[in-house]
């Protein structure tokens, strides 16, 4: 089997998909292509989520928010979505989860830490999946 790709959707791609992507990166390598894009993407990555994202050896500190678009989700086995709504476009064929995770945006190292833990959970329940493993 090729390569899964995963794609991450949340609206601003600056907190909970950056750190889904970053974990998934880290943990799966080269097993698993990982994209993540927003529906209404900021025009940096959340401070926050930087920091407590390189606590766990992660470093997403020089990723850029990215426009979701359809191509993206045209290449992707996986697409799972973080309080995006309907702004993702729907393929037949592709595997859609939505992760009901709270917005990094505006809150302190501890609520965001707990948003991490919660992500990295979820991703090594995904590469399992993915991979088999």
């Amino acid at each position: 089997m090729s390569r899964p790709t995963v794609l991450f959707v949340c609206v601003h791609n600056a907190g909970r998909s950056q750190m889904a992507a970053g974990y998934l990166q880290h943990l799966a390598g080269d097993r698993v292509d990982v994209l993540s894009a927003g529906s209404e993407p900021k025009d940096r990555i959340n401070p926050v989520a930087i920091e407590v994202m390189a606590e766990e050896g992660v470093d997403i500190a020089g990723n850029t928010p990215k426009i979701l678009t359809v191509d993206a989700v045209r290449e992707s086995d996986v697409v799972i979505t973080m309080g995006c709504g309907d702004a993702c476009p729907i393929f037949l064929g592709k595997r859609y989860e939505d992760w009901q995770l709270d917005d990094p945006a505006g809150q302190d190292a501890t609520a965001v830490r707990r948003i991490r833990d919660d992500i990295r959970g979820r991703v090594e329940a995904l590469i399992g999946d993915l991979t088999g493993e």
